[in-house]
């Protein structure tokens, strides 16, 4: 019976995805070059917890310095983890007998994602063994030392550069393609690299690397590693490689969205969800992107309903005045006695994801906090009998967050959008970031000074959406306390809360210490109309309940930041967190490797501190 039947059993196994399949024409390896989109890029925003957030739901918290060792830590499992396919199909492209053009943008989607993972592991830990071959039970990786943070940045480095040689340009890749790596995506992604390990080696330099002996990855440099000021240049150069690109273009539709313009970025998905009917395909500022799908990949958290992008004190006075000074300087800021001054004359950064007293908004789905937007019809006549007029909390600190602020960054209006269907894509990287590498590689290279011309081609574009005047040297020129380096900095922090960068700028600032070590407060409220309001939506009933609030509030003038062009904060701000419970150290720079990797492997040193 079988000897007809020689070609049916040597075929190759159909029900499963292995090497005898994939890796034998360009299109399989294309099929597996998508898979490390789904497998490395998910929804990772963050920041809760910093000196930017009012948002303290666990306890301790990150921010407040008290980690512990894990047993296990998922950045470093899943990361390694991650490591084997791109490997994998570096290795396999070294075998394959068809002409290397056909599937060279495959292997170098490889190669960035290979650099990507270990990114993300010298973020978390410093010097990490780095991993260039998918691996078996007895490779000696396993069993190896830790490489030191300079040998990680170099192998990143040479990564990348094979993605960037051989990547498509933005402009080549097609609609229905979209969210698939360029080689400006690449390029944009090294200028981060760069600016990060620039500044670290500036402000923290060998602080964090152990002797390589009894602790830490060491500082060993491979030969031909490049200066400071090198990595600065190279992460300018890239940057505005990108900018003249043209490829990206920063969203802006404030004459059809207005004050809440940036809002409708970060919950774009179809027409329904703003009220200029724009979709994803109007969307030209994300550069690396996860890409979900109402149908096809929602993002599944809990988003909407939880509101996790909540602003401190420090951030709402962080945010600029529409003359485009800070608010201790500007002669247009309107102060904070009533309920809504403080939103006066401000950034549009703070008016698209900071809800303010007593003005409506829509909720989202088909009736949470009245159901979602009814564009081109009034409030008054949505027909759900609601009030929806936000109305601070500060009744109880028990819920965690959007006590005082409420934040709606990564939120939905959608009436088809119950909490958990969100499914707009999420910014790894944005053309703004890219803007605000080059100021800053600048200022750095300039030793704190730039000119106008390129605050002009970079973060002024930013000011420019924002509503607020360009930064100039004459603006700041009056303002003892303020410095191009701190202002630009400022800009970083306003742009991106909520995107998972704040904890790594202040750490690669070296500043983590001073500024995660200070009040975290959120409302004035001693003297100002919050202090008697009434809840309008709840007659009778207080806004504040002083009483509930253990930290009481502030009782002296204090500084929060260790640039002095930063607000200070006054008496009378209610209080979230005290001084007593932020001791975020230098050994918080690094995580500490979890104990079952160094049980398996003892080569591997821990972290100084740990």
């Amino acid at each position: 019976m079988f000897t007809g039947c020689s070609d049916y059993l040597d075929q190759e196994p159909l029900d499963s995805v292995t090497e005898a399949v994939y890796f034998k024409n360009a299109e399989q390896f294309e099929t597996a070059a998508n898979y490390f989109y789904r497998a490395s890029l998910g929804y990772d925003a963050g920041d809760e917890s910093s000196d930017l957030s009012g948002n303290l739901d666990t306890s301790p918290s990150y921010g407040q310095g008290q980690s512990i060792i894990p047993t296990e830590d998922d950045v470093w499992s899943n990361n390694y983890n991650q490591l084997r396919e791109p490997n994998q199909l570096i290795e396999k492209a070294a075998e394959y007998e068809g002409d290397q053009s056909e599937i060279a943008g495959s292997v170098a989607t490889a190669y960035f994602f290979r650099a990507w993972c270990h990114f993300n592991l010298l973020q978390r830990f410093g010097g990490v063994p780095i991993v260039t071959r998918s691996l078996d039970v007895d490779y000696e990786e396993l069993y190896a030392p830790r490489n030191s943070r300079y040998e990680v940045i170099y192998q990143i480095l040479s990564d990348l550069d094979v993605a960037i040689a051989d990547l498509p340009t933005e402009n080549s890749i097609t609609d229905s393609e979209k969210g698939k790596l360029s080689t400006e995506a690449a390029r944009a992604f090294k200028a981060r690299v760069l600016l990060y390990e620039a500044t670290w080696e500036k402000y923290v330099g060998t602080a964090t690397d152990g002797d390589g002996v009894n602790t830490g990855a060491g500082s060993n440099k491979p030969a031909g590693y490049p200066s400071v000021d090198e990595l600065f240049s190279e992460a300018k150069a890239q940057s505005l490689a990108v900018i003249n690109s043209g490829a990206y273009e920063l969203w802006d539709y404030r004459e059809q969205l207005g004050d809440r313009n940036l809002y409708y970025l970060f919950n774009l998905e179809d027409g329904g969800s703003n009220p200029a009917g724009l979709s994803k395909a109007n969307n030209k500022e994300y550069i690396i992107q996860t890409v979900y799908d109402y149908t096809l990949r929602k993002i599944n958290q809990n988003l909407t309903h939880s509101k996790t992008h909540t602003p401190s004190r420090k951030l709402m006075d962080m945010y600029l005045c529409t003359d485009g000074l800070p608010v201790q300087h500007s002669s247009v800021f309107e102060g904070y006695d009533t309920m809504t001054s403080e939103f006066r004359n401000r950034d549009y950064r703070l008016t698209s994801f900071v809800r303010e007293p007593l003005k409506e908004y829509w909720g989202w789905g088909n009736s949470v906090e009245g159901g979602g937007a009814q564009y081109g019809v009034d409030f008054a006549d949505a027909g759900t009998n609601y009030d929806y007029r936000y109305v601070p909390e500060l009744t109880s600190p028990g819920a965690g967050r959007n006590i005082g602020y409420q934040g709606v960054k990564f939120t939905t209006e959608y009436i088809l959008r119950e909490t958990r269907d969100e499914s707009f894509n999420y910014p790894y990287l944005r053309y703004a970031e890219v803007l605000l590498t080059y100021a800053e590689a600048t200022v750095e290279l300039g030793g704190g000074t730039i000119s106008d011309a390129d605050l002009n081609m970079s973060i002024n574009k930013i000011r420019e959406r924002s509503n607020v005047a360009p930064l100039t040297n004459a603006l700041i020129a009056p303002f003892s306390d303020l410095t191009m380096l701190g202002e630009i900095r400022r800009e970083r922090a306003i742009e991106l809360f909520g995107e998972n960068q704040r904890f790594n700028d202040l750490k690669r600032w070296g500043i983590a210490e001073e500024e995660l070590g200070h009040v975290v407060a959120t409302t004035y409220v001693d003297g100002t109309e919050f202090e008697t309001a009434e809840n309008p939506k709840n007659p009778g009933s207080q806004i504040y309940i002083a009483s509930a609030f253990s930290y009481g509030t502030t009782s002296k003038e204090q500084s929060v930041s260790s640039y002095s062009g930063i607000a200070t904060t006054k008496p009378g701000a209610l209080i979230l967190d005290i001084e007593g419970n932020r001791n975020f150290s230098i050994d918080n720079y690094l995580d500490p490797i979890g104990s079952d990797q160094i049980r398996l492997n003892p080569e591997l040193l821990q972290n100084p501190g740990w």
